[in-house]
């Protein structure tokens, strides 16, 4: 994917938050400890350093979520995480229940929270900061779906 493409599906996944643009994802791209794991309709960018692994963002066209493709992204990148880190970092917000569902099911546990980080329209959400250890497993048992 290109960073216009990237910058594209971004705006339409984060409708809330300002989205991420062309040249920022060039500039992340650029960066050779920053990773892109693809599929149709989404992705997820992340940075290992040390034996940490953080993921920057995952996106999931609107029109296409609910259909596994987060799961799989999900599984793709904590899996090349895995190669050479024994911990995963994200931040999601607390108001995102459904990320915060599938982050879950990777193991993933609040670690830490940032109040009102997050701008609403009338509003701030907090960012909660979660983290998982290295290799994973997943949970199917709040959904009963098979996953990769």
């Amino acid at each position: 994917m290109t960073p216009d493409a990237l910058a594209a599906l971004h705006a339409a996944a984060f409708t809330q938050e300002r989205p991420w643009t062309a040249a920022e994802f060039s500039d992340l791209l650029a960066n050779p400890l920053t990773h892109l794991e693809t599929a149709a309709n989404g992705f997820a960018l992340w940075r290992g350093i040390a034996e940490e692994a953080e993921l920057l963002t995952i996106a999931v066209h609107p029109a296409a979520q609910a259909r596994g493709i987060g799961a799989r992204l999900m599984a793709a990148w904590m899996r090349s995480a895995a190669e050479n880190c024994t911990e995963a970092f994200l931040e999601v917000a607390a108001d995102n229940a459904a990320a915060i569902h599938l982050y879950a099911r990777y193991g993933f546990e609040t670690a830490a929270k940032r109040t009102g980080y997050y701008r609403r329209p009338d509003t701030r959400a907090d960012a909660l900061i979660m983290r998982a250890r290295l290799p994973f497993s997943v949970s199917e048992k709040s959904t009963g779906a098979r996953l990769p």
